[in-house]
């Protein structure tokens, strides 16, 4: 009987099959399907990146209903400086920048575009990664590696509203300490590498009290070591946002404050599970073994689809059927003498 015809080839099918968490559980695959499946997701991420830049670049100059234009939330921190430290171009425009260069305008519009445009399509290629990594990851691991990435990203958009927050604040100090003898005209290029290097600044140091944690769960730190060094830790960030901030106090308050508030509830989360785990030591036991005797484990190996159970009863299966093939051997030697 002749094999029914299908338009897909097989390799295509199989390829899918080995992406597929139903036929391929553990994710288990060779060196080379590695690096395709590590290209496929990284096309994916770069054209989502790439989607959004385009909407990015289209928001810049036009507003969404009531939502302003992106442009408008840019200058925003500019256009708040008082009128009497711009200058008047005639006509009451006085809240715009310079364009210095033919195509500076250009790459100005397209370098906010695809960085609105990663942050709006963020859960998107983040997921492409995500998937590339998590067929490798126990349950546990997949489950902590997901609020990981939830609170990165709550926390680094916290920081970037901060910081978007305390820069009309900084940028009146620091325009402002020419007092009547300057008028400020800023160029598009600095005034808005300034504006993302602080939000990305912001938004990636809000990160440092997470990555504690993650590192007190995995047994790096404890709590009686970041007790230690909380003087120290607490001296490091506002040296840090000193450095890594313009020069003006606002902006290295609001940073090292911030970090300050969130370093001390990490340290409290460290302080609860230490004390957790070593409660749960103390029922086990464990402190009071010696170096040489073996803790008490029952360690059972999980099945291809991680389901200890199955893997166990497997085992069991697998030792009863070679306890009766023995059994049976034995009486048939029996039988034979």
């Amino acid at each position: 009987m002749a094999e029914p015809v299908t338009s897909e080839r097989p390799g295509r099918r199989n390829k899918r099959r080995k992406r597929s968490r139903r036929h391929n559980p553990d994710g288990t695959m060779t060196l080379i399907e590695h690096v395709y499946e590590f290209r496929r997701r990284l096309s994916y991420a770069l054209l989502a990146i790439i989607a959004g830049g385009i909407i990015g670049f289209i928001w810049f100059d036009s507003g969404v209903a009531t939502f302003p234009s992106l442009g408008d939330l840019i200058r925003g921190p500019y256009c708040g400086l008082p009128s009497e430290m711009l200058v008047d171009f005639g006509g009451g425009k006085q809240c715009q920048l310079l364009q210095t260069e033919p195509f500076e305008a250009f790459m100005i519009r397209l370098k906010v575009g695809i960085a609105a445009g990663a942050v709006l399509f963020a859960p998107f290629w983040l997921y492409q990664f995500w998937a590339f990594i998590a067929p490798g990851l126990y349950s546990s691991e997949r489950k902590y590696a997901r609020v990981f990435v939830t609170l990165a990203s709550l926390l680094f958009a916290a920081g970037a509203v901060l910081a978007y927050l305390i820069t009309p604040f900084a940028l009146h100090m620091l325009v402002g300490i020419g007092a009547e003898n300057f008028a400020t005209a800023l160029t598009g290029s600095k005034y808005i590498s300034f504006i993302l290097t602080l939000l990305i600044v912001f938004g990636v140091s809000f990160e440092v009290p997470l990555l504690i944690v993650m590192l007190n769960r995995v047994g790096v730190v404890r709590y009686e070591q970041l007790k230690r060094w909380r003087r120290g830790i607490i001296m490091a960030m506002f040296v840090f946002a000193a450095i890594i901030t313009p020069a003006d106090p606002f902006s290295m308050l609001a940073l090292a404050l911030a970090l300050v508030l969130l370093f001390e509830m990490a340290i409290q989360i460290t302080r609860v599970h230490d004390r957790k785990l070593d409660r749960r030591r103390e029922e086990l036991g464990w402190d009071s073994l010696s170096d040489d005797e073996a803790a008490a484990f029952e360690y059972q190996p999980s099945g291809a689809d991680g389901d200890p159970d199955e893997g166990a009863g497997e085992r069991r299966g697998g030792a009863r059927g070679s306890a009766s093939r023995g059994s049976a051997d034995g009486g048939s030697t029996d039988d034979v003498t």
